[in-house]
C-alpha cells in the first residue's frame, strides 16, 4: 500500500477496518449529503409531458390573468423560461412583454368572434359574401371567412409553423387563437389538428433549453429536464447515460468541443491521410499516391509515369543505381522536408493518444465481464463460514473501478486537445503549455496506476482466501478505491482551475465530478393539484399523454426516428452506458454507435 500515492499518502491510507469504512464514506458524503436532496434532473415521460408543460402554463396564466393559448405564445416566445418572462414583465412591463411576443389582448373590444347567420359580411381575402356565422374575428380584431382561416392555417402546420401562427392581414404579427384554429383546421383535416396538437405539447421540449430529448436508439419517448446546471451528464430512465448539453455519450472530462473534434478525428480518415502524406507520394502525372515498395529512387506509378522518389519530378525510365538519366535532384528543399516532419510528427502524437485512449476501452470492455464473475464470487463467500458477512466493498470497488476507467479514458482525448496546437495555440506560451502538460501527466500517471492495481486486486479469488486474507484485501480495496475517487477529483479540479479555468475563452466546460455517478434523474412529479387544473380546458384528448417524435427534434435527430411506447423501455443491456458500465467509443464502429456486446 505504500505506492498508492506519491506524494499524498497520508491522505487516503487507512490502516484499519473502521478508519476505511469512515473515509470512503466521508468521500462519498462530501459530495452528496443526504439521498433524499431532490435531483437536479427529471425524466419527463409521455405521460407527464403535458403535465409538465401545464405547471409552467399555470404558473403564467395565474399571475398575468391571462388565456391558456396567450400563456403558451409567450412561453414559446421565451423558450419556456419562466423566470425570465417573469423579469421582463416586472422590469418593462405587461404592454412590452405582449408586444414583444406577438400577444394581442384586447378586453371585450370586440365581442364574440364569431357573429349571426343572418347577417351577411365580405371577406376581404376572397372577396365573397358569406354568412355572418362563417366569419371568424381574431384577438387582434381583423375578420375573415372560416375557409380563408382554414386555407391559411393548413399551409401554416404543413409548413412546420404551427406553434406560432400569425394572422394573415398584412404587417399584423397578433398570434392566433389556437382553440380557434384547432376547431377550423378540424372539421376538414382532422390530421392536420392532431399534428397541431402535437406541435403545440412538443413545443415544451423542441423550445426550452432547460429540456431535452433522450437520444437513445431507439427512442424511449422519454425527455429530460435539467433544474439548474446546464452542463451535466444525467441518466435517463431507460439507462442511457449522455451529456446534457451536446446530447453525445457522458464524455467528461473532455469539453463538448473537444468530445466532437475528437470523434470525428477517430472516424473519419484526417490520420489516413496523414499516413499517405508521411509514406507516399504523389504520380507527377495521375496524382495518385504511389508507395515505394524497393530500394531504387526511380519510381513507376501504375499509370506508367516514373519520377523520382526524393523530389516527385517526372523522369525517364533510364537509370543506374547511382543517377536518373537526365534528372538531378541534390538541392535542399526546406519547405517540403518540414511539411513531411510535420505531418509524421503530428501523427505520432495522435497515435499516443489514440493508443492509449483505445487501451482503456478495450479494458473497460474486458472489466465489464467481471461484474458477473464478482456476483458469483461474492455468492460464494457469503455462503462460507467467515467472519466478515458484508460483501458490498467488493461492488463499490467495482463501481468506483468502472467510472474511473472511463475517466482515465476520455482524460487522454482531453490531453490530445489541451496541449496541441489546434485549440489553444494562441492561449499558452511553449513553456506554459510543457509545464501545464507535466502537471496534468503527473496526476494521470497516479491515476491510471491507481486505477491498475484496483483492478488487480478485483480479479483476485477472494472467494478461496481466508478470513485474515479476505479482510486484508477489503481493506487494499477500499483504500485504493478512496484513493482513485480522491485522484479523479484532483484531476477534474487542475482541469476546471489550472487549465481551463486560465484561458481566456470560456467556450470550454466540463461537467462536474460526481463521486457516486452520474446522477440518474428522477420522475417527474407536477406540483400543482387536480383542482387547479380542472379550470382550464386540457388539449385535445387524442393527445394528452400521448406524443410522437417530431419531423425535426433537437438534438439534430433525423426525421426517420420514431418514438416508442412508453412501455416498451429500451432494456438495460450490458455493455451501454447503463448503471456505471461503462462502455466507450469504439473506433471501429459507427460514428453514433454505442456497442451492446
Amino acid at each position: 500500500m505504500d505506492d498508492y500515492f506519491s506524494a499524498e499518502e497520508g491522505d487516503c491510507y487507512y490502516s484499519s477496518d473502521q478508519e476505511s469504512l469512515d473515509g470512503i464514506d466521508n468521500e462519498e458524503s462530501e459530495l452528496h449529503p443526504v439521498s433524499s436532496k431532490k435531483s437536479n434532473t427529471q425524466v419527463i415521460t409521455q405521460e407527464s409531458l403535458l403535465a409538465a408543460q401545464r405547471e409552467d402554463l399555470l404558473r403564467v396564466m395565474d399571475l398575468l390573468s391571462i388565456k391558456e393559448h396567450h400563456a403558451r405564445t409567450l412561453l414559446i416566445h421565451y423558450q419556456w423560461d419562466v423566470e425570465k418572462l417573469f423579469a421582463v414583465f416586472v422590469e418593462k412591463g405587461k404592454d412590452s412583454l405582449f408586444s414583444g411576443a406577438g400577444v394581442t389582448v384586447f378586453d371585450c373590444q370586440y365581442g364574440n368572434s364569431s357573429f349571426s347567420r343572418s347577417s351577411q359580411m365580405s371577406c376581404d381575402v376572397c372577396i365573397e359574401d358569406v354568412p355572418g356565422d362563417q366569419m371568424t374575428r381574431m384577438d387582434c380584431g381583423h375578420c375573415y371567412c372560416n375557409n380563408c382561416w382554414t386555407e391559411h392555417f393548413t399551409v401554416q402546420i404543413n409548413e412546420g409553423q404551427s406553434k406560432r401562427i400569425r394572422c394573415m392581414a398584412h404587417q399584423c404579427n397578433a398570434i392566433c387563437d389556437e382553440d380557434i384554429v384547432r376547431n377550423l383546421v378540424s372539421k376538414k383535416r382532422p390530421d392536420l389538428a392532431e399534428k397541431f396538437d402535437r406541435f403545440l405539447l412538443e413545443s415544451y421540449i423542441e423550445d426550452n433549453k432547460m429540456v431535452k430529448w433522450c437520444p437513445s436508439t431507439p427512442h424511449c419517448g422519454n425527455a429530460i429536464r435539467a433544474e439548474d446546471d446546464k452542463l451535466c451528464e444525467v441518466e435517463c430512465s431507460c439507462g442511457l447515460q449522455f451529456c446534457f448539453s451536446c446530447l453525445c455519450q457522458a464524455h467528461s472530462p473532455c469539453s463538448c468541443l473537444m468530445w466532437e473534434l475528437w470523434r470525428k478525428k477517430c472516424r473519419d480518415e484526417s490520420e489516413t491521410i496523414n499516413w499517405i502524406t508521411v509514406h507516399t507520394k504523389l504520380c507527377p502525372k495521375c496524382y495518385k499516391p504511389v508507395e515505394k515498395n524497393g530500394g531504387c529512387n526511380l519510381v513507376r506509378c501504375i499509370c506508367g509515369q516514373c519520377f523520382c522518389w526524393l523530389c516527385g519530378g517526372a523522369t525517364g525510365s533510364d537509370h543506374t543505381y547511382r543517377s536518373i538519366a537526365g534528372h538531378s535532384c541534390g538541392r535542399y528543399q526546406d519547405d517540403k522536408e518540414k511539411q513531411m516532419e510535420r505531418a509524421k510528427r503530428d501523427l505520432d502524437r495522435y497515435t499516443h493518444y489514440h493508443h492509449r485512449y483505445k487501451a482503456h476501452t478495450d479494458s473497460s470492455k474486458l472489466e465489464d465481464k467481471l461484474r458477473d464473475t464478482i456476483h458469483e464470487k461474492v455468492s460464494k463467500s457469503e455462503k462460507r463460514e467467515l467472519k466478515l458477512k458484508d460483501f458490498s466493498w467488493v461492488t463499490n470497488g467495482l463501481d468506483r473501478l468502472f467510472r474511473s476507467r472511463r475517466v482515465l479514458s476520455y482524460s487522454y482525448a482531453f490531453a490530445y486537445y489541451m496541449f496541441g496546437e489546434e485549440l489553444f495555440k494562441d492561449e499558452m506560451t511553449p513553456e506554459e503549455r510543457e509545464m501545464k502538460k507535466n502537471l496534468f501527466e503527473d496526476q494521470q500517471q497516479q491515476l491510471e496506476s491507481n486505477v491498475e492495481k484496483l483492478s488487480q486486486l478485483l480479479e483476485e479469488p477472494f472467494d478461496e482466501f481466508s478470513d485474515d486474507k479476505v479482510m486484508a484485501i477489503r481493506i487494499q480495496i477500499i483504500n485504493l478505491s478512496v484513493a482513485v475517487d480522491t485522484l479523479c477529483k484532483k484531476m477534474y479540479e487542475c482541469i476546471e482551475n489550472d487549465l481551463l479555468g486560465s484561458l481566456q475563452l470560456g467556450i470550454h466546460n466540463i461537467s462536474p465530478y460526481r463521486s457516486k455517478g452520474i446522477e440518474q434523474a428522477a420522475q417527474f412529479y407536477a406540483s400543482w393539484n387536480s383542482k387547479g387544473a380542472d379550470k382550464f380546458i386540457p388539449l385535445d384528448s387524442g393527445t394528452s399523454g400521448v406524443t410522437s417524435r417530431p419531423e425535426q427534434a433537437s438534438g439534430s435527430r433525423s426525421s426517420e426516428d420514431t418514438i416508442c411506447s412508453s412501455s416498451q423501455k429500451r432494456p438495460k443491456k450490458e455493455g451501454s452506458f447503463l448503471n456505471n458500465k461503462v462502455t466507450l467509443l469504439d473506433l471501429n464502429l459507427p460514428a453514433d454507435f454505442i456497442d451492446p456486446n
